[in-house]
């Protein structure tokens, strides 16, 4: 559970903005995402080998 203290007359936007960092930082919402639907290993590991060549072909062009 976050819990954000609001200081004496402090604005609510920055109170605001404050929590939403923090909870971007915690990684709530992209867990979720992640929970909402079972990927197999096999195919989050050819995903990786996918963004990996990807990565490798940028790098090759770039040092051409």
């Amino acid at each position: 559970m976050l819990i954000i203290p609001v200081k004496e007359g402090e604005n609510i936007d920055r109170a605001l903005k404050r929590f939403k960092r923090k909870f971007d930082k915690t990684g709530a919402m992209k867990s979720l995402r992640t929970r909402q639907a079972f990927i197999k290993p096999s195919v989050i590991n050819r995903d990786k080998i996918k963004k990996a060549s990807y990565i490798q072909r940028l790098r090759d062009r770039e040092n051409i």
